[in-house]
């Protein structure tokens, strides 16, 4: 499968829905100096990621409309996006943004999830201005928040002596994932080097993947998937094979089974949804990573194609708790290409 018009159509709504959907939002805000009545307007102090739930949804959210538009240009939805887009990705806005992330509050707002994301986010309006020029201007916006984000996430990951191996927001591997690929396609050649050597320092010596231990309940990333999919990033095909083998070396075991997700109407257990859309791209990335005629591919394409047809269903039309964010995360099984 791939995000094809009809898809793309569809995700492009709720996407449109979401990021201009002020409430329900959940705040997350350090109080400072004692009082701030300020700091619950959510949409003043975040004017473009105000919606979505949260900002770090809003962030992807907005990366889903610039890959739909990239991807699916003659969606209906497309004058919409754009319409969005010179609203939101403006100096003014992003300056706007800026002052919150440089403010005592603001200092780890979102670390590493969300300022991964917003990384996405550069690296997909830097792939759309080769073929739309608006996308120019969106990207300059951009640019600062991202510039800042990145230096922050390159010290962040440069000072850290672990990873951190959960299945929610905090894991390092999946913000190294999406850090990788704002430095790559955005020529950022020290934050590349920085995501390369730390996976490398956190996982290069591991072995024997606890994949008896997922999923957790509250899961939408694999801690082993994901650690598999960034140790790649810097180390050459024959090498991460044999690391490969050498982590898996009990095989997928459960994380070949689409998680069970028992109520779609709890936040928290609605995350499980995610979790096998996001087992989906890791896996493609692992299978394609690996040289070709290895073993396992079979069996993680196998499985991928099994994740996202249990979590595609749930994107569009479901309870709000997992429509907010679901899609963007499909749109990362459903690969980079039309």
């Amino acid at each position: 499968m791939s995000l094809d018009a009809p898809v793309a159509a569809a995700f492009a709504r709720v996407a449109l829905a979401n990021v201009s959907r002020a409430y329900p939002h959940k705040l997350d805000h350090l109080l400072v100096a004692g009082p701030e009545p300020w700091a619950t307007d959510h949409v003043a102090v975040h004017p473009a990621f105000f919606g979505s739930y949260d900002w770090h949804s809003a962030v992807h959210m907005h990366w889903l409309l610039v890959r739909v538009l990239r991807l699916q240009p003659e969606v209906d939805e497309a004058a919409a996006i754009v319409t969005l887009l010179d609203a939101r990705l403006t100096e003014p806005v992003m300056t706007a943004e800026l002052r919150y992330l440089e403010s005592s509050a603001g200092r780890t707002f979102e670390r590493p999830y969300g300022w991964a994301w917003l990384l996405e986010l550069r690296a997909e309006l830097e792939r759309l201005a080769t073929q739309d020029a608006r996308a120019v201007r969106w990207a300059a916006a951009v640019e600062p928040l991202a510039r800042i984000l990145a230096a922050r996430l390159a010290a962040f990951f440069a000072a850290a002596a672990y990873p951190i191996r959960t299945g929610t927001h905090a894991n390092t591997a999946f913000a190294c994932l999406l850090a990788h690929d704002y430095a790559t396609v955005c020529g950022a050649t020290e934050v590349r080097e920085v995501v390369e050597a730390a996976v490398t320092r956190w996982c290069g010596a591991d072995r024997d993947a606890p994949v008896a231990y997922e999923p957790s309940l509250t899961d939408f990333l694999s801690p082993c998937l994901a650690e598999a999919a960034a140790l790649r990033l810097g180390t050459d095909a024959a090498a991460y094979a044999a690391w490969h083998d050498r982590f898996f070396s009990r095989g997928l075991g459960p994380l070949a089974v689409p998680p069970v997700v028992a109520d779609r109407h709890d936040p928290q257990i609605a995350h499980l949804d995610g979790l096998a859309l996001s087992r989906a791209w890791m896996m493609t990335r692992i299978a394609d990573a690996l040289p070709a005629g290895h073993a396992r591919q079979d069996e993680l394409r196998a499985a991928a194609a099994r994740h996202l047809a249990a979590g595609l269903p749930w994107t569009v039309g479901g309870d709000y708790v997992g429509e907010h964010w679901l899609a963007s995360f499909a749109a990362l099984a459903l690969g980079d290409a039309p």
